[in-house]
């Protein structure tokens, strides 16, 4: 008789539901704060990047709470009063592939532990300041600074199923903002 209980099947089925709602409102809530950050102004008449986010939010329900707290955090406010700051993490994953993670926190310790616990689920390693950044050349790009990598490294499939894994760990932490990498694979 097991499989049988009512609750349990909502259980499950709710979920599922609240983890695909959470991940959509994730990516949204991201939106808003690089909307907010480039368009310089909470004010949706004037940020058009922002007026689009939101209309976003809107048809998918995104409750106002977390609307509020990306448009904080586009701004460089938190929540608890302190201070928003950006984090760039150097690390290594699969095949010796140098990542450059861009952050911007609230709180760099819980970030820090969220990031090498992702790197090390997916054979990742944090790394010190400067181990990687030296693969990489800062360039602007409307107004915006990029990062390309000096030399691409190429990996074979194997490395790229757990890479690719890697990268959508790391995408799914809410503090992630960008993510540079040497690693040069076909994408399918």
């Amino acid at each position: 008789m097991s499989g049988h209980s009512k609750w349990n099947n909502i259980k499950n089925r709710k979920g599922a539901a609240d983890a695909k709602k959470g991940k959509v409102f994730g990516e949204i809530g991201k939106l808003i704060r690089i909307a907010v950050k480039e368009g310089g102004s909470v004010d949706p008449a004037s940020n058009p990047g922002l007026r689009l986010a939101l209309e976003k939010a809107r048809t998918t329900n995104m409750p106002r709470v977390n609307i509020d707290r990306a448009l904080n955090k586009g701004m460089g406010k938190s929540s608890t009063g302190g201070a928003i700051q950006e984090v760039l993490y150097e690390a290594f994953g699969p095949g010796g592939v140098a990542l450059l993670i861009e952050a911007v926190t609230d709180n760099a310790n819980r970030t820090s532990s969220e990031v090498k616990f992702a790197l090390t689920r997916n054979q990742g390693t944090l790394s010190g300041p400067g181990s990687a950044q030296f693969l990489f050349q800062k360039v602007t790009e409307a107004g915006t600074l990029r990062y390309v990598p000096v030399q691409p490294q190429p990996i074979d499939e194997q490395q790229q199923e757990t890479f690719e894994s890697l990268l959508d760990a790391l995408k799914d932490l809410e503090d992630v903002e960008e993510i540079y990498t040497t690693a040069q694979y076909e994408t399918a």
